[in-house]
């Protein structure tokens, strides 16, 4: 099997409350979306990743949109959401997909993988929780009548297909639908019942946020510590830059960007911690569109990574490591430099220097040497 996740994110739900769709607003310090996208991408079996936003959101999507998650153009509705991701994986060599609602951000990894397991023995399952409240139907706000509850379900996602059945009931069945589900079942298709799990609630009225962020708190705390480290030798030059500090000096430091070494350590440090690699494959070198660039792109880039992948920077400390020029004037300005750029208070960031005592390249000062540590901490 080759499964992908379609995680359907284009909905304009404004019964959640705020000033944005439910998806793009915060659930313990990061988006909604961001929180579905992070468990699928954890899960091995799990190949490409599609994401289904509204037309004006597309943009909002930077940051998350990378490696094996893609973003697809929604419909007006949410079938035509599901169509437009389904046949955007059509001809990609996908054999079964499990489409989820971005409203759903607790889904677990425990959850998918029994999913997964699920669909080597049928052609489509779904997770859903009996009914164990008693129900009744109402006429205006007077009890008309209770309602048997035996064989009664709570729907969850992700709902799972063969990739190739759903899109042909979708295809086929020209309308809206509650879920994918009933798409299936207009079909034909048999959809066997996996018991869900309470956590994977949906967001639907304020509250529901509450929930989710004690659901969220209770599930314990991830950290995370990366390192970096990064040389770049000097050339001519009247000037250098330095932790985002502009240094007059009697040389400048060689690099394809501004060869800020400090923020380069750092930047790698971030990413390594996220186990994204580092600075050359998100802006390769040989790409021209990074010559001469400022290196705070780079540094803003990956804290805004980390901050859609679920972490908030903790602290982050950098070594720069060289005889000249002097570093201790100017730690106090490269600290407040880092710090605004990581969105950190000066005190969670730390700037010192080293000499290597006149031994190797930097003793010889034919360059500067930088190292980096940084802790994530899950938001």
């Amino acid at each position: 099997m080759t499964i992908a996740a379609i995680i359907v994110a284009a909905g304009r739900g404004v019964r959640a409350g705020g000033d944005m769709p439910k998806q793009w607003q915060m659930l313990a310090g990061v988006p909604v979306l961001a929180h579905s996208i992070r468990t699928f991408a954890g899960v091995a079996e799990v190949g490409p990743i599609v994401v289904v936003l509204h037309p004006e959101d597309m943009g909002r999507a930077q940051g998350m949109v990378q490696g094996q998650v893609t973003a697809v153009s929604g419909g007006t509705t949410r079938a035509a959401s599901v169509r437009a991701a389904l046949e955007a994986l059509d001809g990609c060599g996908v054999t079964h997909v499990m489409i989820h609602d971005a409203a759903r951000p607790l889904i677990s990894c425990n959850l998918i993988q029994s999913l997964i397991a699920a669909l080597s023995d049928c052609d489509a399952v779904a997770p859903a929780l009996p009914v164990t409240d008693a129900l009744w139907r109402s006429t205006g706000d007077q009890v008309a009548a209770s309602v048997p509850r035996d064989g009664l379900w709570r729907a969850q996602t992700p709902q799972c297909f063969r990739h190739d059945t759903i899109l042909a009931a979708h295809r086929s069945h020209g309308t809206d639908a509650a879920d994918d589900v009933e798409v299936a079942r207009a079909a034909g298709i048999a959809v066997t019942i996996l018991p869900g799990e309470e956590r994977n609630l949906k967001l639907t009225w304020p509250g529901d946020f509450a929930r989710a962020e004690t659901i969220l708190r209770s599930d314990g705390m991830d950290i995370r510590t990366g390192s970096g480290y990064d040389v770049h030798r000097f050339c001519p030059g009247d000037h250098l830059w330095l932790c985002g500090v502009n240094l007059p000096f009697d040389r400048a430091l060689d690099g394809h960007s501004d060869a800020d070494v400090g923020m380069h350590a750092l930047t790698d440090a971030i990413y390594g911690a996220l186990a994204m690699g580092d600075i050359g494959q998100h802006f390769p070198p040989t790409d021209m569109r990074w010559k001469g660039v400022a290196s705070h792109i780079f540094l803003t880039h990956a804290a805004t990574l980390a901050r859609d992948s679920g972490y908030r920077i903790s602290n982050a400390d950098v070594t720069l490591i060289c005889e000249r020029p002097k570093i201790g004037p100017h730690a106090a300005a490269m600290q407040a430099a880092l710090a605004a750029i990581l969105g950190l208070a000066p005190d969670r960031v730390g700037v010192k220097a080293t000499t290597s005592e006149r031994l190797g390249f930097t003793g010889r000062e034919e360059g500067i040497a930088a190292m980096a540590v940084v802790t994530l901490v899950s938001a």
